[in-house]
């Protein structure tokens, strides 16, 4: 099937789907489990400040999904139709890369069936239209595995500043990204070999990632008070307590653990009593950000057993075939429960085993790769915490990986049926 063809039968596959769900759940889109960045949007739309509040400036999240919702607001208006077909746009989109993605390492049939596994995700489905950062971590995962297959073998200066750029984005969308571009560095290293050429190209990478970022952080400084992708130091400190594991264990999320003593009020608690009552109470959060990484970091280094068990619980989380299913959940007692504890196991269950396999059939560069990216999030999980939506931005990997295992044994068995055949002509 030519490239054409291809691209219109996926965006069949991707949109079809994701618009039933999106007529299905148009009046939750706007007020059920909304993004911080979405109050960020707001704010600047109607007062220039980049924050919960007008006037006060905040880096209480990662930028990037508000920068993505400010022109959809502005041009065309805050409304569901708007959201969910700008998110089936991206999903589309991010079908096309994981499609040139299985192109460039194996087969165009490979390609197409990758794609159409990653669209055809029934938690992606549900979770595409709905307002969440992780649609752009997904487009963005599979163009930094694009750009990286690309500068492994034809490495130059458009490539390579273009990696970067999608590094640094990576952050600015999803800060556990913030090692990333060291793992690809090192993996182009690895293929390309220590060369004065290569290295000047892996510190291009870096330089550019930098740069990417560095306008965020520099504004952080200026308008809130210190240098950060994001002071949400609590969400990380949520993560890593004393009374995490056992929250996470009886089925609570991190938002349920209880709050530190005496701690003072968030810029989003701010932000709620704002709403409420009119009154803005001035709030530091350069200050709650250094003391919960400090909380965070006595943990680790005084409560290292417990940070063990927490790790191990974190990366089962993750991989578990199930969804999570924690405490307040969307759709919790619904129909989406039973999927959840249906559909998506058996979905992930197959995707494994042929992803393993797949392993085998793929270059060794691309196996590697696969694995490297997919232990570093593994990684990320066991320091933070591991759930079903931030391992799904990656699946497409696995997906790789099964196309290419479900292409050699569609070969194998043609071969099979068609050597009696040959033997008997011959």
């Amino acid at each position: 099937m030519s490239r054409r063809r291809s691209y219109v039968l996926l965006a069949a596959i991707v949109a079809g789907p994701r618009i039933v769900a999106l007529a299905y759940e148009r009046n939750d889109i706007l007020t059920s489990f909304t993004d911080k960045s979405d109050d960020f949007a707001r704010t600047f739309l109607a007062s220039g400040t980049y924050g919960f509040v007008a006037g006060h400036p905040s880096a209480y999240t990662q930028p990037l999904y508000g920068f993505f919702l400010l022109p959809l607001y502005w041009i065309f208006g805050r409304h569901w139709e708007v959201v969910g077909l700008a998110h089936i746009a991206v999903a589309v989109a991010t079908a096309f890369l994981v499609y040139e993605i299985g192109t460039r390492v194996a087969s165009r049939q490979v390609g197409l069936i990758a794609a159409a596994i990653t669209s055809l995700h029934p938690y992606l489905i549900w979770h595409d239209i709905h307002m969440n950062r992780e649609i752009l971590d997904h487009f963005l995962a599979a163009a930094i595995v694009l750009l990286t297959l690309v500068a492994a073998e034809r490495p130059n200066v458009r490539i390579t500043a273009m990696l970067g750029l999608a590094l640094g984005l990576g952050v600015l969308g999803n800060v556990r990204l913030a090692a990333l571009p060291l793992v690809v560095v090192g993996f182009l290293l690895w293929r390309q070999g220590i060369e004065k050429k290569t290295v000047g190209f892996a510190l291009l990478v870096l330089a550019v990632t930098a740069a990417a970022i560095t306008p965020w952080i520099v504004r952080n400084r200026i308008s809130v008070g210190c240098y950060a992708v994001t002071t949400d130091a609590r969400a990380l400190w949520k993560a890593n307590n004393v009374n995490t594991y056992d929250t996470l264990a009886h089925g609570g999320w991190i938002d349920a653990v209880p709050r530190y003593p005496g701690s003072p009020p968030t810029p989003e608690d701010v932000y709620q009593r704002y709403l409420a009552t009119g009154v803005y109470i001035p709030v530091d959060e350069c200050a709650q950000m250094r003391f919960f990484q400090h909380k965070t970091h006595d943990f680790w280094l005084h409560h290292s057993g417990e940070k063990t068990k927490l790790a191990l619980l974190s990366a089962q989380m993750l991989w578990q075939p199930s969804v999570v299913e924690t405490g307040g959940r969307p759709g919790e007692g619904t129909w989406l429960d039973t999927l959840r504890s249906s559909s998506e196991p058996l979905f992930m269950i197959l995707l494994y085993c042929l992803a393993v396999a797949g392993l085998f059939f793929v270059p060794r560069a691309f196996a590697v790769l696969c694995v490297l990216l997919l232990a570093y999030q593994t990684a990320v999980a066991m320091i933070f915490v591991g759930v079903t939506r931030y391992r799904v931005p990656w699946d497409f990997l696995l997906a790789l990986l099964a196309a290419a295992a479900l292409v050699a044994l569609a070969r194998r068995l043609r071969d099979t049926r068609l050597a009696p055949q040959t033997r008997s002509e011959s």
